[in-house]
């Protein structure tokens, strides 16, 4: 490499670090619920237009404030009561309320009046009212705790509240909650997800940079035990991965839940990059080839076959774009950019700065490499000798892993992605427990023919459907334009608890519309539409998994079908909840169809740099074994098929396919040269062999940096990542060898 060629590759390198450095100082992060949601879907479709009608399931904020010894304390009361009044000002809230503010409406001879549920200033009446109270269904698992230990604030927030507004919100928060000397409180809502998950987001990506790059000095320290070797080893993957951040910031792309694992992805692949292209350099310089020759011979065989290598780990990554399903396509086409990124630097970059030192500058040459020559030469001997038993071990361990598959579950649950040891997963737990799930679950009732929403007739389907609804335990804080009949029939008949019901007749349930009519504070309007054609059934279900809520689902719409009057009303399900549980159903099709696919696209790439079917059929086999393998142990190790752990089929296949192409192209250009099968393959095993177990345990070991995240699927992917690609390393010299024997011999024309 000329010198003038040299100053320039180093002056464009300086000038991108200099502009991603600022860059990268201004990446967005976000968190976002509708994120998840299938675009696309007639679901989503029929939910945005709900929402229109209603308003959001999921614009609330709950305070729940416990007391050991029972909420019934004059001192506690006044507290909760003060934080109930003193909420409903923190910014971008639109109301607060709670049981201190709730009133019964009681029927005088003046008029209708008002009572408190609870008494504040009177104790000798908290008896009856903390009676009354949890025998009220519209109370117990929403404002108050079943034991009496607990109450909430609900805070409804302004729709579809961004990052900024929810952080301000929590600020306020929990500046107002550190007035107060309550026991213990927790959180439960959208602002509070928002900013503490992304809060989470930017400590695992700092944790997992940090880590990652400690973990690769110390493999460079073990593998080049020289200065310039580590020095540029750790510059490359460094300056490769300042450059993709810094671009991700230039363009204002946000990062989300998968943000995490960014760093590990571009220190694991530019490592890689850097491994091929450094061996491969310092074999040619020991050769006694002279530096310019070493340069030109390992940009011509290992740049080529890295460039490959990165096309087909992009590819790989590229798959996901048929997810739909926001952050994961994001994530693709950002990988795939933190792909091509690595390889850019490295084969200008690194192999510019490598041309400026000689091999024992930059790597040790001791015991070790006595080692890896035996090592390879006894792996090369292993599949020459035992083709049979190869053979039978690799169907045994298909056998094996189809049973892994069929066990896959797909039951996705909040709790399992909520980061470990935290208090936004207390408190999730918290709730779960002794109130409402946080999953909202929305019935749209829509009135036929010639029936409104103001219709007694309409109403008593309202009714049944509710009360079918109150039989399943994980459904609570059900919700209608009955509990507006219900609490006028319960006031006519003296607030007795068995009187909360609707009106036995129409002529009573019309005399009660038309006092709700004339009274403001019954105002429907978020549970009835505008035009009185549509009525809304809201509620919450416990975190019991993505396909327990599918089932659950079905049985009721068989139930609405077969019990109520569909000449009266037409029912269907819709909610937050719901379009984010569709995700598993379109997980499992769009990652059937992202990898096929992707192995289309891999595959034409084989048959372009090969020219040879059989070497297509060689290079695809030792690749779907990871894949499968990482199937089986989804399904042997429990671990539910959800949106962060489907991309683990796109990384496995696009980076285990690399040292596929490394082994085959070192193997093709042995064969080039004239040499036998059995000369090329010994050629490759002692050559490329090295390389790529190094850059296997690098992977490995890279990946496993994710067991230091808090975040569940992060934790899962790395080590589904980290087992499988040891499985791609010893498919790729074990089945490799026998399959080119035996399709790729002497006597077949190659």
């Amino acid at each position: 490499m000329n010198q003038q060629l040299r100053i320039g590759i180093f002056a464009l390198f300086l000038a991108l670090a200099a502009g991603s450095a600022y860059f990268v100082f201004h990446l967005k992060f976000s968190f976002d619920f509708e994120q998840f949601f299938p675009q696309g879907d007639d679901d989503l479709n029929f939910f945005r237009e709900f929402t229109e009608e209603f308003e959001a399931d999921d614009n609330f904020m709950l305070v729940a404030i416990h007391r050991s010894g029972g909420v019934f304390d004059q001192s506690f009361l006044n507290q909760f009561h003060d934080l109930t009044i003193k909420s409903k000002q923190l910014p971008h809230v639109v109301e607060s309320q709670s049981l201190t503010k709730f009133e019964y409406p009681l029927k005088t001879p003046f008029g209708i009046t008002t009572i408190p549920a609870i008494h504040i200033d009177d104790p000798s009446r908290y008896a009856g009212d903390s009676t009354r109270i949890v025998q009220d269904e519209r109370f117990v698992y929403n404002l108050i705790s079943p034991d009496g230990k607990t109450m909430v604030v609900f805070l409804k927030t302004v729709p579809s509240i961004s990052l900024w507004q929810a952080q301000e919100l929590m600020t306020g928060l929990n500046e107002l909650m550190g007035t107060y000397d309550f026991e213990s409180f927790h959180y439960l809502g959208r602002p509070y997800f928002q900013k503490e998950l992304v809060a989470m987001q930017k400590r695992e990506i700092l944790v997992s940079a940090l880590v990652s790059g400690l973990l690769v000095t110390l493999i460079m320290i073990f593998i080049y035990r020289r200065f310039w070797g580590i020095f540029i080893a750790l510059l490359s993957v460094g300056l490769g991965m300042l450059i993709f951040m810094g671009i991700l910031g230039a363009t204002g792309r946000e990062l989300n839940a998968m943000a995490a694992l960014y760093p590990v992805l571009m220190i694991i692949v530019g490592t890689s990059d850097v491994v091929h292209i450094m061996s491969k350099y310092i074999d040619e310089l020991r050769k006694g080839r002279s530096r310019k020759e070493a340069v030109r011979l390992t940009v011509r065989e290992i740049g080529l076959a890295t460039l490959l290598t990165s096309l087909t780990t992009a590819i790989g990554f590229a798959s996901l774009l048929t997810s739909r399903v926001v952050p994961i396509r994001d994530f693709g086409i950002n990988s795939a950019l933190g792909v091509l990124v690595a390889y850019l630097t490295v084969v200008s970059f690194t192999v510019a700065l490598l041309s400026l030192f000689d091999a024992d500058q930059l790597m040790y040459q001791g015991k070790a490499q006595k080692f890896w020559h035996r090592s390879m030469d006894w792996f090369y001997r292993f599949s020459r000798d035992n083709a049979r038993r190869i053979a039978l071990g690799g169907l045994a361990a298909l056998a094996l892993a189809a049973w892994g598959i069929s066990m896959i579950s797909t039951n996705y649950t909040i709790i399992n992605n909520m980061p470990r040891n935290q208090k936004i997963t207390e408190d999730f737990r918290f709730f779960e427990k002794n109130f409402t799930g946080f999953r909202p679950l929305e019935f749209a009732i829509t009135a036929q023919e010639e029936y409104t929403a103001r219709d007694y007739a309409f109403i008593q389907q309202v009714g049944k459907l509710e009360d079918y609804l109150a039989t399943y335990p994980s459904i609570r804080a059900i919700t209608s334009i009955t509990t507006l009949y219900k609490s006028l029939n319960q006031m006519h008949k003296g607030n007795r608890a068995n009187a909360y019901e609707l009106p036995e007749n129409e002529r009573t349930f019309k005399k009660y519309q038309r006092m709700a009519d004339r009274v403001p504070q019954f105002g429907t309007n978020i549970l009835v539409s505008k035009d009185e054609g549509k009525a809304r059934i809201t509620s919450r279900i416990l975190d019991i998994g993505a396909d327990s809520i599918k089932t659950m689902g079905q049985e009721i719409d068989q139930w609405v079908t077969t019990n109520l009057d569909t000449t009266i009303v037409q029912v269907k399900r819709t909610g937050t909840g719901l379009i984010i549980d569709k995700n598993a159903e379109y997980i499992r099709r769009s990652l059937l169809q992202g990898l096929g696919m992707a192995i289309l696209i891999v595959s034409s790439l084989m048959v372009l740099l090969f020219r040879n079917v059989r070497m297509l059929l060689i290079s695809l086999i030792p690749n779907i074994v990871p894949l499968i393998l990482a199937g089986a142990l989804l399904g042997f190790l429990g671990i539910e098929l959800e949106a962060g752990v489907s991309i683990v089929f796109a990384v496995i296949f696009g980076i285990a396919v690399d040292d596929t192409i490394h082994f085959l192209s070192k193997y093709k250009l042995s064969r080039d040269k004239g040499m036998s099968v059995e000369e090329a393959m010994h050629v490759t095993f002692t050559e490329t062999g090295k390389a790529i177990v190094l850059t296997t345990i690098i992977l490995f070991f890279g990946f496993l940096v994710m067991l230091f995240s808090v975040h569940p699927p992060s934790v899962t992917v790395g080590l589904l990542i980290s087992l499988t690609l040891f499985s791609a390393l010893f498919a790729d010299l074990l089945f490799i060898p026998p399959l080119i024997r035996w399709l790729m011999g002497d006597s077949k024309k190659e």
